[in-house]
């Protein structure tokens, strides 16, 4: 990783987080509003106004989305190991898939699941790692065609158990493989839509380190890609105890959220959100 000078440290570290706080206490005001002027009744009922109730729920979701990972830049000058919590990490990547699944299908992509066992129990954080398998996915089904196909699998290995996310997408050019965990802080490198900042990859890299693991990419242009997050297969030997779950999402949607960059507005439906 790119050493951090003073300026960038303050940027990742104060200025951005603060911008998205501000930005997310707007935007709650911007969803509530939008729900009564378009309750779900009313849409349940009006086809048309459900369809542009559905356009604006969509880029809120895409803005909150943005603001999530505006808000999460800190944790990129971070070392410190995340605080783990032992748990089926087989069982938490198939609800994952599970809730995704119909998402993918709305899109003409298939998601498929697999695992070489029925469950592991290893130590991990999972909202972070939810945010993570989300962002991955999201990429995936972002860059993967109608008819194309996204996996996600689960690889038990005797020091890490491996989440692998793989599309049968464009793939990704050398020159940019090399670099698409670094792009969040040189502005010459940002993204046109869809394709965004480069905050989600940067930020997925650090949750794998949070729990001592890694990130790979693979890919070769016209082949797809694949991504491999790889976390210690071992257990917690510490007792840590949460008083409530940790939402990142803001009480949002996780899934909707973290995949509305690549949906389209019929996701947003309301037949869709009940």
């Amino acid at each position: 990783m790119m050493p951090f000078d003073e300026k960038d440290l303050r940027l990742l570290s104060d200025v951005l987080p603060n911008i998205s706080s501000q930005l997310r206490s707007s935007m709650a005001s911007v969803f509530a509003a939008a729900n009564r002027i378009a309750p779900a009744s009313a849409r349940e009922n009006d086809p048309a106004l459900d369809q542009s109730a559905a356009v604006l729920t969509m880029s809120c979701h895409q803005i909150l989305r943005l603001v999530g990972n505006l808000s999460a830049v800190s944790e990129l000058v971070q070392r410190e190991r995340f605080a783990l919590q032992n748990d089926d990490i087989v069982g938490f990547c198939r609800a994952l898939y599970e809730r995704a699944e119909p998402l993918f299908d709305l899109c003409g992509v298939a998601l498929r699941f697999s695992a070489d066992r029925e469950s592991r129990v290893i130590a991990f954080h999972a909202p972070m790692l939810e945010r993570a398998l989300l962002n991955l996915l999201s990429n995936a089904l972002k860059f993967t065609p109608k008819g194309g196909t996204v996996s996600l699998r689960v690889r038990c290995a005797e020091r890490f158990v491996q989440l692998i996310v793989s599309d049968t997408g464009c793939g990704i050019e050398p020159e940019r493989l090399d670099r698409i965990f670094e792009r969040y802080l040189d502005t010459e490198r940002i993204d046109p839509v869809p394709h965004g900042l480069g905050v989600g990859l940067s930020l997925c890299r650090r949750i794998a380190q949070g729990h001592g693991g890694m990130l790979v990419a693979q890919s070769a242009v016209g082949e797809g890609a694949t991504f491999t997050l790889s976390l210690p297969n071992v257990r917690s030997t510490e007792l840590s105890l949460h008083d409530r779950r940790y939402d990142y999402a803001g009480g949002y949607d996780h899934v909707l959220m973290e995949l509305s960059d690549a949906l389209p507005s019929g996701a947003f439906l309301q037949k869709y959100l009940d």
